[in-house]
């Protein structure tokens, strides 16, 4: 229904381009110049303390928009999977509550732990496990990132992990983590294949995916819920790869990796003559354009994060989706 649209924003590449020159080191010694190219080394993406601010002005950001239903208060703070799910969500809470949010509750995220792998090249990323006052006992892991030295990070993924099911990752005596590559092939799908993996696997069925809420479960609901009196609705998957919706992963202790990706999903509700589609609520209608007459289609963007093993099924943990537009006919 729609191409992969790539970067929520553009990426400002001559900006870029002075950063990654002005990280470039030259050291004058007795022997002459000596050119240390910074963006090539393999380094921390970021500091523990670096890392803490990040998550500290991140909640910051999100709590001043939740309350005033204001995209544009956290807009520099998100990127990715979630830009796009927290800017739909507070255009529509904008739309119903112009005044601004009346049940807002600050979030609270405590209990941080960060995950900070050793790379060398943009973009830089690190996760944070934390524990939050909201969405029960699961831990929230958000990936930030950024893309030089002066840019601010950004949060691109959020999804929720019951307790327990995080799992131990691979670090050196430093207690920095591995990231693996997006083209991996030791690990059962290559980080860059798990979108277009997982897309396929929700419209075939198929092995690759273990059961679960988020494979088995799902694609049951949603055969379930395709044929109805009166109303048939239609599923369309598709992989979103490019830019901030990129995979990102970590190698876990045990040879595997937990990666994060994300994916689009369209549902189209359509009426039978002489019914109609079932009235939507306001939030929806608030993100719909046209009017609904005969059809109503959704679309969706959703991101995961997986267990992908050295040699097995790769398991969905969590799934954080949300909507992003409708449009009625």
């Amino acid at each position: 229904m729609s191409q992969d649209r790539g970067p929520r924003r553009p990426r400002r590449l001559e900006k870029y381009a002075l950063i990654s020159a002005s990280a470039t080191a030259l050291s004058l010694t007795a022997s002459g110049c000596v050119v240390v190219h910074g963006e090539r080394e393999v380094l921390p993406s970021a500091t523990r303390s670096e890392a803490a601010k990040a998550l500290e002005r991140f909640t910051s950001a999100y709590n001043a928009a939740d309350k005033a239903y204001d995209a544009s208060l956290d807009a520099d703070h998100t990127a990715g999977a979630l830009a796009a799910i927290d800017s739909a969500r507070l255009k529509a809470g904008a739309a119903n509550h112009p005044d601004g949010n009346p049940a807002h509750e600050p979030l609270e995220l405590t209990d941080a732990k960060f995950t900070i792998p050793k790379k060398a090249g943009w973009p830089r990323w690190f996760v944070a496990d934390t524990k939050a006052n909201k969405g029960g006992t699961a831990r929230w892991l958000l990936v930030f990132t950024r893309d030089g030295l002066e840019e601010t990070w950004e949060a691109a993924y959020l999804t929720l992990v019951a307790p327990g099911k995080v799992p131990e990752f691979k670090t050196d005596q430093e207690g920095w983590a591995e990231a693996v590559p997006a083209n991996s092939t030791d690990v059962s799908v290559p980080p860059a294949g798990l979108s277009k993996g997982y897309t396929t696997y929700l419209r075939d069925g198929g092995k690759s995916f273990a059961d679960g809420v988020h494979t088995s479960s799902w694609r049951a609901l949603r055969e379930k819920r395709s044929i109805r009196p009166g109303l048939v609705t239609q599923y369309i998957d598709e992989p979103l790869t490019n830019g901030d919706y990129a995979p990102l992963a970590l190698r876990t202790k045990d040879g595997g990796a937990l990666v994060f990706f994300t994916s689009r999903h369209f549902e189209k509700q359509t009426a039978a003559r002489g019914a109609s589609v079932p009235t939507p609520n306001k939030d929806v209608l608030a993100l719909t354009d046209g009017e609904i007459k005969q059809s109503l289609t959704m679309e969706f963007v959703s991101n995961q994060v997986v267990l992908d093993p050295a040699d097995g099924q790769v398991s969905v943990l969590g799934r954080v989706q949300g909507l992003t537009s409708g449009k009625g006919e």
